[in-house]
């Protein structure tokens, strides 16, 4: 992993031009169903501008989106993850109705659920900057930035990419949002997984990310109270245009 940097408040970046990002919220949907909605825009951003630099004289509008969704109990483990890590067997995993997908993203194993926000970016990177651990950083801020209106202090663990919280203190370090990105031809998929009113019970079945020396918490377990989802998507889309420097449009 690249080391982690905290970025500098606020954060200015040099875009050929002010993007706009068409956001979806796709509510509770099951898991494969939003993988295979990524896959379809994923393709398409793909298809258009490969079309484009075949035609570079004919006009051309680049398109980016961010959804929102929340998924059923599911676990997911990335490329480089280890089935080490699920904890559980199949008979388990249907006694408990946990649906399970290996699936084409960086990282290990990791959990979504309802009380989750899971946010996944379909961008064009060549439209914004060509730097994978910029854009990394990025979500990471806009979660940090979000976490900060509430009163919690957000972090960065060197060498473990997510937002944590007291990353400096190996016996109290806890992740709050988990993050696991695919990147083709510099257009991004898959994304974030935000824990705000997540039933965390669910993490004891696999071993987060492949980390064994540190917990997960969420807002509502730091808070003490249960959080309002609709005011938390929308100070995290906030953060999210403002740092990328682009208008999120309902589509």
């Amino acid at each position: 992993m690249e080391n982690l940097t905290t970025l500098p408040e606020p954060v200015a970046l040099e875009t050929p031009a002010r993007q706009s990002i068409e956001f979806r919220d796709l509510g509770n949907i099951e898991y494969k169903d939003a993988w295979d909605y990524q896959e379809k825009l994923f393709a398409d951003i793909i298809n258009r501008k490969i079309a484009h630099r075949n035609a570079p004289n004919t006009p051309f509008f680049p398109k980016h989106y961010l959804l929102y969704c929340e998924h059923p109990h599911v676990f997911t483990l990335g490329k480089s993850g280890s089935m080490n890590n699920l904890l559980i067997n199949e008979a388990a995993l249907k006694e408990h109705n946990i649906s399970f997908f290996k699936i084409n993203r960086g990282g290990d194993i990791t959990y979504h659920g309802p009380g989750q926000i899971v946010g996944y970016p379909i961008i064009d990177l060549d439209y914004f900057f060509t730097d994978i651990g910029k854009y990394l950083r990025l979500l990471e801020e806009s979660v940090i930035q979000t976490l900060a209106e509430y009163g919690i202090k957000g972090g960065r663990s060197v060498g473990e990419t997510g937002v944590w919280l007291e990353p400096e203190s190996p016996s109290r370090a806890r992740k709050i949002c988990a993050i696991g990105v695919r990147c083709s031809r510099w257009v991004t998929m898959h994304g974030f997984a935000f824990n705000v009113n997540t039933d965390l019970s669910l993490f004891n079945h696999i071993i987060p990310c492949g980390i064994t020396d540190k917990s997960v918490t969420s807002m509502q377990k730091e808070l003490s109270r249960e959080l309002n989802m609709e005011e938390v998507k929308n100070k995290l889309k906030y953060h999210f245009a403002r740092l990328f420097n682009a208008d999120l449009v309902n589509g």
